[in-house]
């Protein structure tokens, strides 16, 4: 089995002094027991293959030279200075002398004698592989190489495949890596029926959606399964526990980018509701609305369960809650918020939440008041950072007291609203079926 990959150079003389590297491509220096060096040492039965090195149209010893020349010559020094191509074998699957001869057989069959070239075999890993680098211009016609990702498949693929199977190589067989479309990492991984990081981290984010109704809560799912998110740049990333580097959702599919999976929690193909009676809202909401379904509910509290239940939150939800409430979704955090602070300070009316918020806000003024004072008598005085820990959760209440107001009059709309939509469909409904009996009490006029 060989996997291959072709990267383009601008740098030609770095890439050929690093193929051909004799600490890389001789025998005698990658030897694995102090028997075998002993014997390179010796020169015992040492022959010209101890060093895998080989050259096509010009010399290993001056093969960047030598392909300068040819660049020159047809006035093409810029751009692309060459391609290099890594062709690796399984562990234990071939001997250098085969990878080297099979090597060359690939860099005549793929060239054709048109570019020049340098083949070396590389002993110095657990697998042993071919270096294959050639010049971007041909010494023939001056014309420059092209590698593409059909010609990789239909061409340097094709024929390295073909070359396994000639020395009874296995050769990495699967519908996708036909296509260009599975890495060799994943094809191994796969073929050990062990799954990859990738697939793994879908599987969790997959399960994430399942679980949750908005953004920010399937980012503190994740956080819970021991992701690490950043947000704060261009494209965010997560790092999966036990993983050194972070990825970027986009590296793990179209399905897989933020505006795809912000999507697929405000839009699930799921027809079951969003929390479908598992505990999806915070302890207290569940415990007091979801595990006691019977007890009605007046008021501000009586407004937010509605919502709720229009939205799809809470079960009983309608067969597709109306345009009116759904595109209020991506407001979902704001609202569960909101009805908990209202089911905790058992609020009925807009009446009560202005006394909460002017209570607060004469709180707010008593602390400030204190927090003054010893700024300018002990202001090193531990009482500060108290102070102020508890002006930031009074500010908190002041405004989302001023939030409630306000949103609840633009639930009450989008509600209202909603009632006008559903009743509306329903009578659409209603005419559908009276034309549809019509038409069949037409139909059975006739047959008659």
């Amino acid at each position: 089995m060989a996997y291959t990959s072709v990267i383009p150079v601008r740098r030609l003389k770095g890439c050929v002094d690093y193929v051909l590297d004799e600490a890389k491509t001789s025998r005698g220096q990658n030897a694995k027991s102090l028997e075998e060096a002993v014997d390179y040492a010796l020169n015992r039965a040492k022959t010209e293959q101890d060093l895998f090195e080989s050259a096509i149209a010009c010399t290993c010893k001056t093969a960047f030279e030598d392909m300068c020349q040819v660049k020159e010559m047809w006035h093409k020094t810029g751009g692309v200075q060459g391609f290099h191509l890594v062709q690796s074998f399984a562990a234990g699957e071939v001997t250098p002398e085969l990878a080297h001869q099979i090597g060359l057989e690939f860099a005549g069959q793929l060239l054709q004698g048109k570019y020049q070239a340098v083949v070396s075999t590389h002993l110095n890993t657990g697998h042993i592989h071919n270096h294959i680098v050639w010049n971007s211009v041909s010494i023939r016609d001056g014309k420059k190489y092209h590698s593409n990702a059909k010609s990789y498949y239909t061409e340097i693929r094709a024929k390295s495949d073909a070359l396994c199977r000639k020395y009874g190589l296995s050769v990495i067989q699967t519908p996708e890596s036909e296509q260009g479309k599975r890495q060799y990492a994943k094809w191994q991984a796969e073929h050990e029926e062990r799954p990859t990081w990738k697939a793994a981290i879908q599987q969790d984010i997959d399960s994430a959606i399942a679980e949750v109704l908005t953004w920010n809560q399937f980012v503190r799912a994740l956080e819970e399964k021991g992701y690490t998110l950043r947000m704060n740049r261009k494209y965010i990333t997560l790092q999966p526990p036990g993983k050194d580097r972070p990825v970027r959702f986009k590296t793990l599919g179209k399905n897989y980018t933020p505006e795809a999976i912000r999507h697929r929690i405000l839009y699930p193909t799921r027809r079951t509701p969003a929390g479908n009676g598992k505990k999806k809202l915070p302890s207290s909401l569940y415990a007091v609305i979801v595990e006691h379904p019977e007890k009605h509910y007046s008021g501000l509290r009586g407004l937010y369960v509605s919502y709720l239940f229009r939205v799809g939150v809470l079960p009983r939800k309608p067969r597709y809650p109306s345009y009116a409430v759904r595109e209020d979704i991506r407001k979902l955090d704001q609202r569960i918020e909101q009805m908990e602070f209202i089911f905790e300070h058992e609020i009925e009316d807009r009446g009560q939440l202005n006394a909460i918020r002017q209570a607060a806000e004469a709180e707010i003024e008593n602390l400030t008041k204190e927090r003054k004072r010893l700024y300018r008598r002990e202001p090193d005085s531990p009482r500060i950072d108290e102070l102020t820990a508890q002006l930031k959760e009074k500010r908190k209440t002041v405004q989302l007291c001023k939030r409630i107001e306000e949103h609840s009059l633009a639930i009450e709309q989008r509600l209202e609203a909603g009632r006008k939509e559903q009743a509306q469909q329903e009578a659409r409904h209603r005419e559908d079926e009276q034309r549809e009996a019509a038409i069949k009490e037409k139909q059975k006029e006739k047959t008659k």
